[in-house]
């Protein structure tokens, strides 16, 4: 687990290192200026680097930098665009000491033929619309050939968000400093960034009064959380999953869910589905128990002895809508008591009743994207996309649920942490991809993994199905079933570990 922090939180631990514990401030800029130059010597072309600085600290970083460079014989230009009455004490100092080191300090963008530009222009201080001449400078390092590398964060994009403040640095790679920001991970400041080298400089946080951040993401050791399995065990070791699933036609969102469920080692395997789907799904996933039934015929007995048979439920991939379905989706919420997933046609069905939810007999995930979003929320698209992590936590608080929000990144949240996911890659927007991720969910779930964790342990496994599919077949040729043939291939990382 990696944690997330944003401009504030950031600022906060900066202060805390050098006022609490006594590090002082100039050291730290000396720590993160060696760990520019590192990743610049071990990635960048240094025949002659441009520096382009600013007022703040941000822009003492980048003289640090100028000045380390200089000392190991490359040829190296500072171009300084803040103001002088602006600079900080540290930032002042370090423009001093490259002066008197007579390193070229210009004052204006100077045609040359600069083979990497290092941008220390605002970092993660920045919080207005950039503007004028300062616009026009980062429109010309963004026209200009020379790779960049920024220094904390690309200048103009907000470390809280990922959101362009007018226009920002667009850098072939990002060095930051203890903790990758918010803004690295979200779109579209993960475009802008680049490659994100985070460097250790000395920020300790246990060693302060601060609190770390409550927003995280995973990594390939996050695999270690999977359930562990026992060579003692048998089918009912690994629980039982429903799917309530599928309509005419669809009966493809039904054998991908059920299939997920398998890979990702659910016991069982249930489905509920339309009668017309029998044949198919038989044939398709014969290991699955199938129950085909005519909805109607689907009274809150019978509900309530199907969901009373699983250890954790899905309703909605390809269930379709009609008012027989949406008095189905809410009798399921009602009747429910082991974890649930809603997902697909179960929430557009939801999107007139989401108080039914406060009816829920137990855990719920709900797993929209952007559209669905919208539609359960009541609000525009272009609102949840202007704060993903706050329409997330919004959701999940107001109804009390876990709320997958899935887009480019995802986020997990139950109101108060928040997970952002990043692995996975464009390969995954096809069709079915969000049945394989319930179905991992469930399966998950099923095993008694409690539910926050199976909806973000969920997420970045299907994520890292989705990457291994790409480096096999390539991005566009993807589609969902690829998903399924690497989820066993990802957890086989973790066999050992898992077994007990």
């Amino acid at each position: 687990m990696r944690y997330l922090l944003d401009g504030r939180q950031m600022k906060e631990m900066d202060a805390a290192v050098i006022h609490e514990i006594g590090v002082p401030s100039a050291v730290l800029m000396e720590r993160a200026a060696l760990a520019a130059v590192e990743v610049l010597e071990k990635q960048f072309d240094l025949g002659h680097v441009l520096v382009v600085c600013g007022s703040g600290n941000n822009g003492g970083d980048g003289f640090a930098i100028a000045r380390l460079l200089h000392l190991k014989n490359k040829k190296v230009t500072v171009l300084f665009a803040g103001k002088e009455t602006s600079c900080t004490q540290e930032t002042a100092l370090q423009k001093k000491i490259c002066e008197k080191y007579q390193i070229p300090v210009c004052r204006n963008w100077e045609d040359g033929e600069y083979t990497s530009i290092v941008d220390a222009l605002f970092g993660i201080g920045l919080s207005r619309k950039v503007e004028g001449s300062y616009r026009e400078l980062i429109e010309q390092i963004n026209a200009h050939p020379a790779k960049v590398l920024a220094v904390d964060i690309a200048s103009g994009i907000c470390a809280d968000n990922g959101k362009v403040m007018g226009v920002a640095v667009k850098a072939d790679a990002t060095v930051t400093f203890a903790y990758e920001k918010i803004g690295h991970v979200l779109y579209p400041g993960a475009w802008y960034s680049g490659q994100v080298f985070t460097k250790d400089i000395g920020i300790v946080p246990e060693k302060t009064t601060c609190c770390l951040s409550d927003c995280y993401t995973y990594d390939q050791s996050d695999l270690s959380r999977l359930p562990r399995r026992s060579d003692y065990s048998n089918k009912g070791t690994y629980g039982k999953t429903l799917l309530i699933a599928g309509s005419k036609n669809m009966s493809g969102a039904a054998y991908l869910s059920g299939l997920a469920a398998y890979r990702v080692g659910t016991g069982l395997v249930q489905i509920v589905t339309e009668s017309c789907n029998h044949s198919i799904l038989q044939q398709l996933l014969p290991e699955a128990i199938l129950s085909a039934e005519e909805w109607e015929n689907l009274d809150e007995k019978k509900i309530a002895e199907k969901l009373g048979w699983a250890t954790a439920a899905v309703v909605g991939p390809g269930l379709g809508i009609s008012e027989e379905k949406r008095k189905l989706v809410c009798e399921v919420i009602r009747k429910a008591r082991t974890p649930l997933v809603v997902d697909a046609d179960a929430l557009n069905l939801l999107s007139g009743q989401m108080e039914v939810l406060t009816e829920k007999g137990s855990d719920v995930i709900l797993t929209p994207h952007i559209m669905e979003m919208a539609r359960i929320s009541r609000r525009s698209k272009e609102e949840i996309l202007e704060d993903l992590i706050g329409a997330a936590k919004a959701l999940a608080s107001r109804y009390d649920v876990i709320c997958v929000l899935k887009d480019a990144r995802t986020i997990v949240t139950d109101g108060k942490e928040v997970y952002i996911n990043k692995s996975g890659n464009h390969g995954m927007a096809v069709g079915g991809s969000g049945d394989v991720l319930s179905g991992i969910i469930a399966g998950l779930l099923a095993q008694k993994m409690e539910p926050f964790e199976a909806a973000k342990l969920g997420v970045y496994l299907h994520g890292m199905a989705g990457d291994r599919a790409r480096e096999e077949i390539g991005a566009a040729a993807m589609i969902a079933s690829d998903l399924l043939n690497q989820i066993g291939k990802v957890e086989k990382t973790e066999e050992c570990t898992r077994k007990q």
